[in-house]
C-alpha cells in the first residue's frame, strides 16, 4: 500500500510525523504538505500560480516536501505530481485541534481529506483535541510548553488503517473523520455523526474593553477603516448523544464519523 501524508499544520508541526510514524510498518508513505500553517483555509486551491515545492527532512530524518500552497494543493501535487504512482490512501494530520461537526467544511485537515476524495482516493482526517487543563505543562525552568501526547491517537490511527488494508472502505464512506481526546476516559472508539456546530461565532469590535488586548497589534500596512472588527468562537458545550462532540468532549473517548462527500439531499427523491 503507498500512502500519502499531509496536514494544514505545516510539514514541521509535530502531529504529521506522528502520523508517519503511526503507519510507517503497515506502507510506503509520502510527506507532502504545507510549508506553513494553513489551519482554516477550507479547501481552497491554487490555481495557475507558481507554487515553490522544496524536499526536506521531518524531525526523524524522513525525507519529506513542503509546498508553499493549502493543504488541498499540498494533496494534488503530492498525489499527482510527487508520487510515482497513486496513493492507495490519504491521511491528513495529526491536527493539534479539534475536527467536529458541520463545521469541518472550514478545516484545512478534513478538506485536504475531501481532496483526496475528489481525486479518487479514500482519505482519514485525524486530530488530537489537546485539553488545556490537563496539556499545559511546565519544564524545570518554569517556562510553559503544550504535551502533545500521540500514543492514543497514533494506536487508533495503526489500527483503522490495518483494519482498511484487510477490509477497505465499506460501501457508500469515503472518508473518515477521526478525533482523540488528549484527556481520555477511555480508548474505545465510537462511531458517530456530526454534530450541527462546533463554534459559537460572534464579532467584536476594538470598543471592548473586555478583549482589548486582542487589539493590541498593529495594522498591516496603512490601510484606513472605519473601524475593526474580529470575528470570535468559542467550543459549544452541549452535544447530543452518539454524536462525534459528545463521544469527545462528554464521554472523552475517541470519535469516528464515516462520510460521504456527496452532500445531495435524498429527501426529494424519495
Amino acid at each position: 500500500m503507498n500512502i500519502l501524508i499531509s496536514n494544514d499544520d505545516g510539514v514541521f508541526a509535530p502531529g504529521i510525523l506522528a502520523a508517519k510514524q503511526a503507519v510507517e510498518d503497515l506502507a510506503n508513505v509520502c510527506v507532502v504538505a504545507p510549508d506553513e500553517n494553513n489551519s482554516s483555509v477550507g479547501r481552497r486551491i491554487t490555481l495557475f500560480k507558481h507554487l515553490k515545492l522544496n524536499s526536506c527532512n521531518l524531525e526523524d530524518g524522513s525525507s519529506a516536501f513542503s509546498v508553499s500552497g493549502s493543504p488541498a494543493d499540498a494533496v494534488i501535487v503530492g498525489a499527482k505530481y510527487v508520487m510515482d504512482e497513486k496513493p492507495d490512501l490519504v491521511i491528513t494530520g495529526i491536527n493539534q485541534g479539534v475536527n467536529i461537526s458541520c463545521d469541518i467544511t472550514s478545516s484545512g485537515t478534513v478538506c485536504a481529506a475531501f481532496e483526496a476524495v475528489s481525486l479518487g482516493i479514500p482519505a482519514i482526517a485525524v486530530s488530537l483535541f489537546v485539553d488545556p487543563k490537563t496539556s499545559y505543562k511546565q519544564d524545570e525552568n518554569g517556562e510553559w510548553y503544550i504535551d502533545y501526547d500521540f500514543t492514543l491517537t497514533k494506536k487508533v490511527l495503526h489500527d483503522l488503517v490495518l483494519r482498511i488494508i484487510n477490509e477497505g472502505f465499506p460501501e457508500g464512506v469515503d472518508l473518515y473523520n477521526l478525533n482523540v481526546p488528549s484527556n481520555y476516559e477511555s480508548e474505545e472508539v465510537e462511531i458517530t455523526h456530526l454534530s450541527p456546530k462546533m463554534l459559537d461565532k460572534q464579532v467584536i469590535d476594538n470598543t471592548d474593553e473586555e478583549k482589548a488586548e486582542l487589539f493590541s497589534y498593529p495594522l498591516d500596512g496603512n490601510n484606513e477603516s472605519d473601524g475593526l472588527v474580529m470575528i470570535t468562537s468559542d467550543l459549544v458545550k452541549q452535544y447530543e448523544k452518539g454524536s462525534d462532540g459528545y463521544a469527545l468532549f462528554v464521554e472523552k473517548r475517541p470519535s469516528l464519523t464515516p462520510l460521504n462527500v456527496n452532500m445531495t439531499s435524498n429527501h426529494y427523491f424519495e
